[in-house]
């Protein structure tokens, strides 16, 4: 009898849904802050340096500073900065959205010192006897710009107006200075002609008891409002050195954002028509849960008031990949209990069961390597990191409960009845209950192929390609991005198709030198140029503004000092080598020392091919390459644990391995069966991949190509590398505990077919 209760129930919880999905997915969109290579704006690192002798940058200088930067940043009216002290003596600006780019540049770091002072240079007043919000631009009676200050205490300036007129001409003056210790050059030359410093220098003939002082000069407009803002705000307790920085035009965050949910709609749309043609009913289900998914992604990271970046949109993009892959072993093995001529009710319950501890520690693995990530990662990595935690926490929360619930709902209905066909299972493949037979009994298509007598070719390949890409490194070496050398680092993004030769006159032009050109796009309009040393504020602000005007757009500009390379390159090793020890720890608590140590050096073989692959290829090394890296190290990682887990329960029904005839069968039985979801994962995964390669953002195509060669060589490392290391490990356990001694006792404890 068909319970239509269950049916309605699914309808009604589906609409519930979709219209909760519907009537609040906008907003969530809006919502959400966009990264500033989304929207455009700078990020910059500022190490934090005493502003004299003796002074200590303490937690307390710190926060004054960071506090001071803001009062800076609330003038510029940009929305939601960000501002992070990390460790002892840096901290971190990001202005996403922030449209005069260098003029906050100058805002943040520019000391605004003012001082009034005797014609001896004796300190009468500072900058700290001024009101809070005391200067504002104003005009003089002769229309000029001027700044206007309101004073703290009218008697005191009483005070010093009495003394300065009481002294002898000319000596009766009251010297007005500005000290701009960075980015003094700009104003050098347009504000404080011909001394640096001196503004002006009023001949005092009466006694002011008032609390107003005008300060008139060759100022602009911009100029004295510049002035009054940086007086308004405070100075800076200490000295500002830049040793990171990263810039993005607003044209060029608009057109990431355009390409990259491009790729991603792209590459869901073939995953869901796959699902649908492979899995049939439930791969209706997978597509319903998927949508809930991505909902529930930007939902958390909404609430979570996380800041979206381009590889954060790449981690949803890889997270629906890898949350098909939870769907497609519990199918799989759903599937493989139908075969077995069990009800549709039973092999649902049996399926889910028999997938969860696969899917369960997968995830815990790639949840690993994505909290070393955020850990060791810089801000960019971070939000790629802090994105894939929730896209897994979120994939397992759907793929496994989400699905159950839906698809359980129909199969407890009794509307199948016996029509495995809406699973994708031919009558013909279905057995006899009565013949009793076991999942792990049933023949797969690739019962020919054997994996364990070509292990020697299998290692033999990848021992050639590593040493061939082992030398290549050694000659060529990699091309480090200014991640890692320090340096420089200019995108261009054109109206008009671009040359080599274009790009360097227009760099010649500014009487910079550029040590690579590298012109890319569909329309050959985007460039990018390496420049040795490390570009000042005011030579990235004149490039960006003539730049602007040749090109139609803001160009990126990216710095790195040498300081910082070093701690990015040494973290991204730490970050690697945490990952790696993280994994052995769990596999081998998890399952056996063996399957560890082959799983890691499978690992190992997938990284060092990516670095080899870069080397040969000369594609550049940068953060996201690492962040790349230990994405297919998580990954990579899951199909190895699901044929280790199918091996588990092989050797648990053998109960004991005496031969290596017993190994070889628990190793080519278990990878057998578990070949095809190892291809449909993959190809789900490589679709998302390849569509973001094709169609996503020129900014992350390294990413997405380091991402396509990490998991093809994953799945073949996983299959042919790792499955016969273990071989080749558990066989000399036997040998070593003495079980196997002799050709002759082989024959005779074996009592299993020999492979």
């Amino acid at each position: 009898m068909v319970k239509r209760s269950r049916i309605i129930a699914f309808f009604l919880l589906v609409l519930i849904i979709g219209s909760t999905m519907g009537a609040t997915a906008k907003n969530i969109l809006n919502n959400i802050k966009l990264g500033l290579d989304l929207q455009g704006g700078f990020e910059v690192l500022y190490e934090v340096k005493p502003a004299k002798k003796g002074q200590k940058i303490d937690k307390e200088v710190l926060a004054s500073t960071a506090e001071a930067l803001d009062k800076r940043i609330n003038v510029l009216g940009v929305s939601e900065p960000s501002i992070q002290i990390e460790g002892t003596n840096r901290i971190r600006v990001q202005l996403a959205g922030v449209t005069d780019q260098n003029k906050a540049r100058e805002m943040l770091s520019t000391q605004a010192n003012l001082t009034f002072r005797d014609a001896n240079d004796r300190l009468m007043m500072d900058g700290s006897d001024l009101k809070q919000g005391g200067a504002k631009q104003t005009f003089d009676e002769n229309g000029a710009p001027s700044v206007s200050l309101t004073l703290k205490s009218a008697d005191k300036f009483r005070k010093v107006s009495e003394e300065i007129m009481n002294m002898p001409s000319p000596n009766n003056v009251l010297v007005i200075w500005l000290d701009f210790e960075e980015g003094k050059d700009s104003f050098k030359t347009e504000i404080t002609k011909p001394n640096p410093k001196f503004l002006s220098a009023p001949t005092v003939r009466q006694i002011f008891n008032q609390d107003t002082v005008s300060i008139v000069g060759s100022f602009t407009s911009k100029e004295a409002t510049t002035l009054a803002n940086l007086l308004n705000a405070g100075s800076l307790p200490v000295k500002l050195k830049e040793v990171y920085s990263t810039s993005v035009g607003a044209k060029f965050g608009e057109q990431a954002l355009n390409d990259t949910i491009l790729a991603g709609i792209i590459g869901v749309a073939i995953i869901y028509l796959f699902m649908l043609f492979y899995y049939r009913f439930p791969g209706f289900i997978a597509t319903v849960t998927l949508s809930i998914y991505i909902y529930l992604v930007l939902l958390i990271f909404d609430w979570m008031n996380g800041v979206l970046t381009l590889p954060g949109i790449a981690a949803i993009i890889l997270g629906i990949g890898m949350a098909v892959d939870a769907n497609i072993l519990t199918y799989e093995r759903i599937r493989e209990e139908l075969k077995v001529g069990k009800s549709i009710k039973a092999a649902f319950q049996a399926g889910e069961k028999n997938a969860f501890t696969s899917i369960f520690d997968s995830n815990l693995t790639t949840l690993l390597t994505a909290g070393v990530l955020f850990f060791y990662g810089n801000s960019s990595v971070k939000g790629f990191a802090t994105m894939l935690i929730v896209s897994i926490l979120m994939s397992f929360l759907t793929a496994v409960y989400g699905s159950r619930l839906f698809l359980g709902l129909w199969v407890h209905s009794g509307i199948f009845k016996k029509k495995a066909s809406w699973f994708g299972v031919k009558q013909s493949d279905i057995r006899d209950i009565s013949e009793n037979v076991d999942t792990l009994d049933l023949p797969t298509r690739f019962d020919k192929l054997d994996f364990v007598k070509p292990r020697k070719k299998f290692f033999t390949i990848s021992g050639v390609l590593l040493a061939v890409g082992l030398v290549v490194l050694i000659v060529l070496r990699l091309h480090l991005s200014i991640d890692f050398t320090s340096g420089t680092r200019v995108e261009i993004l054109s109206n008009t198709p671009l040359t080599v030769e274009k790009v360097n006159r227009s760099f010649d032009k500014l009487h910079l030198k550029t040590d690579d050109v590298v012109i890319s796009g569909d329309k050959k309009n985007v460039g990018a140029a390496r420049l040795v040393g490390v570009l000042s504020k005011d030579e990235i602000a004149k490039l960006k503004s003539e730049f602007n005007k040749e090109y139609g757009s803001e160009p990126n500009v990216s710095t790195v000092s040498p300081t910082i390379g070093k701690e990015l390159a040494k973290n991204a090793f730490i970050a690697l080598l945490i990952a790696s020890i993280g994994i052995i720890i769990y596999v081998s608590f998890r399952f056996e020392l063996s399957m560890a140590i082959a799983a890691i050096v499978s690992l190992l073989h997938d990284a060092f091919f990516m670095v080899a692959f870069f080397s040969i290829t000369r594609l550049e090394v940068d953060l996201t390459f690492i962040a790349a890296v230990l994405t297919v190290v998580g990954y990579s990682i899951n199909d190895t644990i699901v044929t280790f887990d199918r091996m588990r329960e092989n050797m648990h029904k053998k109960k004991r391995l005496k031969t290596n005839a017993d190994i070889a069968e628990v190793l080519n039985v278990s990878t057998r069966q578990t070949l095809t979801r190892s291809i449909n994962t993959v190809f789900t995964v490589l679709v998302t991949v390849v569509a973001l390669v094709i169609f996503g953002s020129e900014s992350i195509r390294n990413f997405s190509i380091s991402l396509l060669v990490g998991l093809l060589v994953g799945v073949y490392s996983s299959i042919c590398i790792a499955g016969p290391l273990w071989y080749v490990l558990k066989t000399k356990e036997l040998k070593k505990k003495g079980v196997i001694k002799t050709v002759k006792e082989k024959r005779k404890y074996s009592d299993q077919p020999q492979v």
